[in-house]
């Protein structure tokens, strides 16, 4: 461990941050994975410095959710790189910011085609003796009549790309030198994400990025590069590394699991089953198959349409009688031969629509993955079979519950990983969630923020739980907390279940505040960055605000309120995902392979884990104070109780309304 303080940053260790480190270090060395419970304030981001004292050869990535988190990481480097003028380091962002070529569908999609294209054409022309594509007359006339919103060739990869001779006269294509000059300017300290564009010129930022990678010690990359099988091999495949030889550091590893369940879920919605069938016809007459697809279509669509008259908004349909009702009448005699009818039109229209510069995904493909999907499902339990609908649509979703498989095959094909989060308590059952019985190891950090500075409280007179909410007298209690809580010095927050309890308490409190802005958290991503710079300008103008929010929502994760900008956190009752069947069937699921601890894993757990996230955008410095206050009697319970981490059991204070309203009406910043 005597390499760890060559590669550490700082002039000392904050409290339990060394021992944080050795067993990152202890883990790099020797291979594996460890998980890490450290909260806020313990200096997590310097695992990187760990994972470098002991890499030998080996690269070091890093996973991470935003934008603000890789630029924290960015920062830690830079610091690392002054001790170690030797280190270099790049970031992986995605295409969709980045790409400056224009054109319509998805910008994954999009560059694959032009590329494939672009690629043929310089090819062509290096046989012709013409090495630099830029260069080339015929390319440069070919680039002059570029339709922008329908391009064919990419000149900003024409400019990242020469052929080289090799021996025995064979053609390489290789990166050109302007290319190679912005990759060199890209691993140098200060270059951020959004300079990226400008920096590059004409010059495909993203392949400027690729190259860059190949030639850093560790990479800065968002979860898509990583979660996603497919993104993930090709990155690995284009910087030349192996997962065996990566060090792996995973970033806000709370998040892991809604990940990879979003990544590997399918979902059929009705405007996409209309183009489908749209998209059919017109290829009646040049597809072989088609017309028998086609025929499908409006069994699908009945079943959807039943499905309308269900009484619940959200529930589990049956796999084998939805099989049933569109294999009826039709030539298939299963699912899987639908499939493969299927992969076969899809396949086609891909290549033929990317030959004419088409680059949008059809809702044939999509018809495909759903389908796909669907007869997977059927021998693996860790997908559920899902519909959901509102007054005007429907969708079917064939849902993966289990992260676990995924997740296990990740991280043990990597020759070691890291997960850290402020918020992976109780660490015992996250890696339950994650690995089942692998060997993992774990360190789990008190907090090292003085504890005067911070006030826990949690009411045991008030619940948002179904069976009172209708109870008067518990309503009012929630309102009065709220009132009291609003009185508090500074910028505020109060974070609701469900924008449905928001909408409920908000009209009731809103008109008594007069002395705080109220902002209410917009369902609009635009509108809510706007709202929330705003309430964050407030301090500095000697003002305050009070924010309405969703825990899991826009204004409750991934947020970094320091300083003055948010003074004290409310969390109304347990945020706990609507109970359903489809809910039951999954703690089914969870409760077979673990047992008893099976739902507190998969129901409880995350709706701790939204609490405390809400709750822990008030301390994120040692000098920050602020009061957090869980308004929930739940979460007194024992099985509750013990998924919160040792430091918050061992400082919160149990109250009622009376006591609560003495004790704030003491509490100063």
């Amino acid at each position: 461990m005597d390499h760890l303080d060559e590669w550490f940053p700082y002039d000392s260790y904050r409290p339990n941050q060394r021992q944080m480190l050795e067993v990152v270090a202890a883990r790099a060395k020797k291979g594996g994975i460890v998980m890490i419970d450290a909260p806020t304030g313990s200096g997590k981001s310097s695992a990187v410095a760990a994972l470098l004292s002991e890499r030998g050869s080996r690269k070091v990535i890093i996973a991470v959710r935003t934008i603000s988190q890789l630029t924290t990481f960015i920062r830690e480097l830079s610091l690392i790189k002054k001790k170690k003028p030797a280190l270099k380091f790049s970031f992986l962002v995605g295409k969709s910011n980045l790409c400056p070529l224009g054109g319509e569908g998805d910008v994954y999609r999009r560059c694959e085609g032009v590329k494939g294209l672009t690629t043929s054409l310089m090819r062509e022309r290096a046989e012709q003796g013409s090495l630099v594509p830029a260069l080339d007359p015929v390319i440069k006339k070919q680039v002059a009549r570029i339709d922008h919103d329908h391009p064919m060739i990419c000149p900003y990869f024409i400019n990242s790309r020469i052929y080289l001779k090799a021996e025995g006269g064979a053609l390489k294509m290789a990166p050109s030198p302007p290319l190679r000059l912005k990759a060199d300017r890209v691993l140098l300290p200060g270059v951020q994400p959004q300079q990226l564009t400008e920096l590059c010129g004409e010059i495909c930022p993203y392949e400027t990025m690729l190259y860059a990678a190949q030639k850093a010690d560790v990479i800065v990359l968002n979860y898509y590069h990583l979660f996603d099988d497919m993104v993930r091999e090709q990155l690995y495949q284009s910087i030349g590394v192996e997962a065996s030889d990566v060090l792996l550091l995973i970033d806000e590893a709370h998040n892991c699991g809604e990940v990879l369940q979003d990544v590997q879920s399918v979902r059929l919605e009705e405007p996409s089953l209309e183009q489908a069938a749209h998209e059919l016809l017109l290829l009646k007459r040049t597809i072989k198959g088609v017309e028998a697809v086609h025929h499908l279509i409006p069994r699908i669509k009945d079943y959807m349409q039943g499905l309308k008259s269900s009484l619940e908004t959200e529930d589990w349909f049956d796999p084998g009688i939805f099989e049933r009702i569109i294999l009826k009448g039709s030539l298939y005699g299963s699912l899987s031969e639908i499939v493969e009818e299927l992969m076969t039109i899809s396949e086609r229209i891909r290549e033929s629509n990317i030959r004419a510069g088409e680059f949008k995904e059809t809702a044939i493909e999509r018809l495909n993955a759903f389908m796909f999907r669907l007869e997977q499902s059927a021998s693996d339990t860790s997908y559920l079979t899902v519909y959901k609908k509102d007054e005007d649509s429907i969708f079917l979703e064939v849902r993966n519950i289990d992260p676990g498989p995924k997740m296990r095959e990740l991280g043990g094909s990597h020759y070691s990983c890291t997960m850290i989060s402020g918020t992976l308590s109780p660490v015992t059952s996250y890696r339950k969630y994650y690995f089942g019985d692998t060997d993992v190891t774990l360190c789990s950090l008190p907090n090292s923020f003085p504890k005067k500075n911070r006030r826990i409280l949690c009411a045991r007179d008030i619940t948002t739980s179904f069976s009172q909410r209708q109870d008067k007298g518990n309503t009012q209690n929630i309102v009065d907390y709220i009132g009291v809580f609003t009185k508090l010095p500074g910028n505020l927050a109060v974070y609701f279940p469900s924008y449905q309890i928001l909408d409920q308490y908000a009209a009731r409190v809103v008109s008594g505040i007069s002395k705080k802005k109220v902002f209410i958290e917009p369902k609009d991503a635009k509108d809510a960055n706007i709202a929330l710079n705003e309430f964050m300008a407030l301090p500095a103008m000697n003002k305050s605000g009070i924010i309405f929010a969703v825990c899991g929502g826009k204004w409750s994760e991934g947020l970094d309120y320091r300083g003055d900008l948010l003074s004290g956190a409310l969390v109304i009752g347990l945020p706990l995902a609507p109970f359903n069947r489809p809910r039951r069937m999954v703690i089914d699921y969870f409760r077979h392979k673990f047992g008893e601890e099976g739902e507190f894993i998969c129901y409880t757990l995350p709706a701790i884990n939204r609490a405390q996230q809400a709750l822990g955008r008030v301390i994120r410095t040692p000098e920050d104070r602020g009061v957090l206050v869980f308004g929930e009697k739940r979460f007194l319970e024992q099985k509750v109780i013990r998924g919160l981490p040792a430091w918050i059991r061992e400082e919160i204070i149990e109250c009622d309304l009376n006591e609560f309203r003495e004790m704030m009406s003491h509490w100063r910043l």
